[in-house]
Parts: structure tokens; C-alpha cells; sequence
């Protein structure tokens, strides 16, 4: 083939090559687009990267991975917009989403742009677009790069996932920060067991890929990686660390505390919940100080903060109050609940179901915690995707019935909603877990348009 081609697109999904398109071959564990070469060809494509020789007209490029290349040549055809932002990545199981919409708001008051990738959705200069993956396949994600170069934004937050790192998704990347969360129990239906879940994690810290490592020095794998790296700041509440806060008061409306950020000491208070939102906001600090916030318009940024939609988020506080969260790993119901229980001055009550074709080993844990911490469970159905929903519930039950007799299934998540709201009386508080801010339900393959904030609401306004 010609070498000399003009390149006016690279796209890896087949269906959407169209005239002067570079495609890029991929093999996954169902699929290998080296045998849709015919259908791009015929689509207009003009040359392809692959990974072993195909009998094509079509200029090729042979390389040895083309996941490892996919990066680098959508970094090249994007015009390196990436290496015009500061780049501030958070990789762990839990904090993600929060952490890096709290760097947003910490850099916007201060007067510069940001923008968001992640779970919710990428974010910069007023423009809001769904996201489908944590984070973006490496041309979705370079193409935002170049946008928001174009639109102002200075430095990037975004979500670094397991599964990105694992796909070499970020090769090529530089990132100002990375930032450690924290370690537990999630994802092992694809990674298999705990290292190598969290071997895929730690690869965002490997190679100097980042000039600074934030480190949470309380998690086991964040204080490995303060004694095996290099350029790590820590944050902590238990250990010694470079960013630490003291004097934690948690009250129904918000917490303060008091915080050293590089020897410089503030008051903090802001409606967020949990001591793992402590935890958040000592990292989103950290991070911002060092791409050059200076701690007093840092701690400014984090004052009066509202909690982050779907993130222990209070919908409604009259005679009892109904919160939301995302919690959908052991660690995390068990944190929201741990947080939840001192500011009940009643009952709890937890409603959560756990996901389809996902990890399994999780759903008598998460069963076993709401029964430990909640008075009364309601178990109903997450996104039952391709499995039974009763199999789903039963497995979460073997889990609550060894801790107490309080809970009843549900198998409508919104039915067990309602059940849960009719329960409830003043000074309860009831906790619906599991989905946050999401817009859909999947059942057999099927999303279905529904949100747990719009649907408590309906109850509610109904009764009302």
C-alpha cells in the first residue's frame, strides 16, 4: 500500500468507518476486528494498523500491539492537546467521581477552567456529555483532550479505572497527580483476584508516569506505594501524613474539621457526609496545591460544598430523611452505613440490590453488612442485566440471615422503595444504595429509563 495516504479520521468500531478513515484492529476476549478488514475496506478506509499481515489493498501498518499504539496515534492525529493540560488522574475502588468534582470546584473559584471525565460524564466550560466507560477508549478521550484545549480548560481531573489501566488505555499519558484512593473488594469478575486487580491499579504509578503521587497512608496498598515510589505526598487521618486533619465533628447536616495542608492549618465545613469524605477532600487538596492553587483558595474551594449528585445525597429530610448513594462494593455500603447510623436517632433502614453477571462472592458480604449495620433491609433488584433477579436477592439474603430477621424482599426496586418509605417513621433515616445518580435499570440486555432520585420524589409528592 501507499504510504503517502491522507488520514481524516482513526476509528476502531468497524460500522462507523467512513472515506479516508485509519483503522485500528483490535482483539478483545469475544472479538478481533482483524476479520472485519473486507467491511472497512468497502466503508472507505485507507490504511490499517494491525498486528499480523491481512490480505488487504489497503495500506497497512504491522505492529506488535495495537491497543499499546492506539493511544499514541490518537495523542498524534489530536495534536497532542494533552500535553496542554495538567492532568489529574484518580485511580482506587471508592472516591473517584467525588474527588474529582471537588478538584473542579476548588479550581473554578479560583478562577480556573476545568474540566471532569468519569462516571458521571465528562464536564468542561458548560458543555455536559454521557459517558458509556469510566474512562473513555483512548480516541473518545484524546478528541475531549483536544476540545477542551479549545474551549480553555487548564487542567483535567479524570477517573482512572482498573479496566483502562489494564487495556493501556493512558499509554503516553503524563499525568501532573495520581491520586490513590483506597483498595477493596470490587471488579474481581474480570480481573479474577485481589492482585491482580490491584496490580492493574498500581500500574497508573509505574514509569514516572506521574511528577506527583498523592497516597492514601491509611489503605495497606497506599502505603506501599509511599515506600516503593518516588514523589509521593500522603493524606490521612490515622498515620503520620504530609496533608492530615483533626478534630472530625459529623452532625446531620455536614461535616468540619480542621485541616494541616502543607503546614498550613484551616477550618473546613461543608455539607458532605462521612469520614471517607474526609478522606476525599484531603486528596482533592493535595492535588490541587500541587498544580498551583495556593491552601487558602484550596480550602476556600471545599467550603460550603453541596454533596455530589447521587453521592450520599440528601433528596429528602422531612419527619425522616432519605438519602441516595452509588455504594455498590461491601466496602462502600458498609462506610455509608457506619456513617449514616450515629445520625439516626432511630431506626435505619437500607434498600440495595447488587448488579448481574458481575462479581458474585460480593452479594452475601453486602447482605452480611446491612444486616450488622441497618435495622431494617430491603432487598430488591440493582441491574439484574442477564440473571434471574430472585437468584440475585436470595444470594444477598444467605448473607443477612446470618446477622438478624429484619429485612423483606422486594424484587421492583421501585415497590421496595416505596416499601421502605412507607416503613419509615420520624427521625428515621433510610438509605437507597447502590445506583446514585444513574438514568437506567438493565434487565435482559434492556436499559430501561429509571432513577432512583426521580422515583423517591414521585413517592413522596404521591403521599403527600
Amino acid at each position: 500500500g501507499n504510504l503517502n495516504v491522507n488520514i481524516v479520521d482513526v476509528k476502531i468500531d468497524s460500522n462507523s468507518v467512513t472515506s479516508g478513515t485509519l483503522f485500528i484492529c483490535l482483539s478483545g476476549q469475544n472479538y478481533d476486528s482483524h476479520n472485519f478488514i473486507k467491511q472497512v475496506e468497502k466503508y472507505g478506509a485507507v490504511a490499517v494498523i494491525t498486528e499480523k499481515e491481512l490480505d488487504t489493498n489497503l495500506t497497512q501498518i504491522i505492529v506488535k500491539d495495537t491497543r499499546l499504539a492506539m493511544p499514541i496515534i490518537a495523542g498524534n492525529f489530536y495534536g497532542h492537546a494533552d500535553k496542554k493540560l495538567k492532568i489529574i488522574g484518580v485511580t482506587g475502588t471508592n472516591g473517584k467521581t467525588t474527588t474529582t468534582h471537588l478538584i473542579k470546584n476548588v479550581l473554578e473559584k479560583s478562577g480556573v477552567k476545568c474540566g471532569i471525565i468519569g462516571t458521571l460524564g465528562v464536564f468542561y466550560d458548560g458543555v455536559e456529555e454521557e459517558s458509556t466507560l469510566t474512562t473513555p477508549d483512548p480516541l473518545e478521550l484524546h478528541r475531549i483532550f483536544s476540545n477542551m484545549v479549545n474551549k480553555g480548560v487548564k487542567v483535567v481531573a479524570m477517573e482512572v479505572s482498573a479496566h483502562a489501566l489494564y487495556l493501556k488505555k493512558l499509554e503516553g499519558l503524563t499525568f501532573d497527580v495520581g491520586i490513590f484512593t483506597n483498595l477493596t473488594r470490587d471488579h474481581l469478575d474480570f480481573f479474577g483476584d485481589m492482585n491482580e486487580y490491584k496490580r492493574a491499579k498500581l500500574s497508573l504509578f509505574e514509569n514516572l508516569k506521574c511528577r506527583y503521587i498523592v497516597s492514601n497512608i491509611d489503605d495497606e496498598v497506599g502505603k506501599e506505594i509511599y515506600k516503593n515510589y518516588k514523589n509521593v505526598i500522603t493524606y490521612g487521618l490515622k498515620n503520620p501524613a504530609d496533608v492530615f486533619a483533626i478534630k472530625i465533628k459529623e452532625r446531620i447536616n455536614g461535616t468540619s474539621f480542621v485541616v494541616n495542608l502543607f503546614d498550613c492549618i484551616y477550618d473546613v465545613k461543608n455539607e458532605m457526609l462521612g469520614n471517607f469524605n474526609v478522606y476525599n477532600t484531603l486528596s482533592a487538596l493535595t492535588a490541587v496545591c500541587l498544580v498551583g492553587i495556593s491552601p487558602k483558595c484550596a480550602v476556600d474551594g471545599v467550603n460550603d460544598i453541596k454533596s455530589i449528585s447521587g453521592r450520599l445525597e440528601k433528596v429528602y429530610g422531612g419527619e425522616y430523611s432519605v438519602y441516595l448513594d452509588y455504594a455498590h462494593t461491601p466496602d462502600g455500603l458498609k462506610k455509608v452505613l457506619k456513617t449514616l447510623k450515629p445520625l439516626t436517632n432511630k431506626k435505619l433502614i437500607c434498600v440495595f440490590g447488587c448488579g448481574g453477571n458481575r462479581d458474585n462472592g460480593k452479594r452475601e458480604e453486602m447482605g452480611k453488612i446491612s444486616g450488622e449495620f441497618a435495622d431494617f433491609t430491603v432487598i430488591t433488584s440493582d441491574n439484574p442485566r442477564y440473571e434471574e433477579p430472585m437468584e440475585i436477592i436470595r444470594q444477598i439474603e444467605e448473607g443477612i440471615l446470618q446477622k438478624n430477621k429484619n429485612y423483606v424482599l422486594v424484587q421492583d426496586r421501585t415497590e421496595g422503595i416505596r416499601y421502605a418509605l412507607n416503613l419509615a417513621k420520624k427521625g428515621d433515616v433510610v438509605l437507597i444504595a447502590g445506583k446514585g445518580s444513574e438514568k437506567y435499570q438493565e434487565i435482559l440486555g434492556i436499559k430501561h429509563f429509571y432513577n432512583d432520585k426521580d422515583t423517591i420524589i414521585e413517592i413522596i409528592e404521591g403521599r403527600n
